[in-house]
């Protein structure tokens, strides 16, 4: 699990989580050649969020994402499962490094900060 704040309320975070492609959303989800979009597979509004895997080469893995107020800010947490085996060392941190990437870099930069 991997948590950071995020400088948008809640709510915001929310909508770019759900509906990357809205035309009130700022674009920020940039896949690599390996990954696809993500289907949102379970939603409650506004604090948990399942996606579908992110990759074609682990199809069956999961993001879960829980998402808290704190203030203005949201706090963002994330845990990739997987029904599968799990994968060595070195795609796990891959796997880990994008979603922080994604997630706290073009997802927090699209706030502007």
């Amino acid at each position: 699990m991997r948590a950071r704040r995020l400088p948008a309320p809640q709510t915001v975070v929310w909508d770019s989580l759900i509906m990357p492609a809205a035309p009130t959303v700022r674009p920020w989800r940039n896949l690599l050649e390996d990954e696809v979009e993500p289907k949102v597979l379970f939603a409650k509004k506004p604090v948990d969020i399942i996606w579908s895997s992110l990759w074609r080469s682990r199809p069956n893995d999961t993001v879960h994402l829980t998402l808290s107020a704190v203030g203005s800010e949201t706090l963002l947490r994330f845990t990739l499962l997987t029904p599968d085996e799990l994968p060595d060392s070195s795609k796990t941190g891959h796997l880990r490094r994008r979603l922080n990437y994604l997630l706290f870099a073009d997802l927090r930069f699209s706030y502007g900060q």
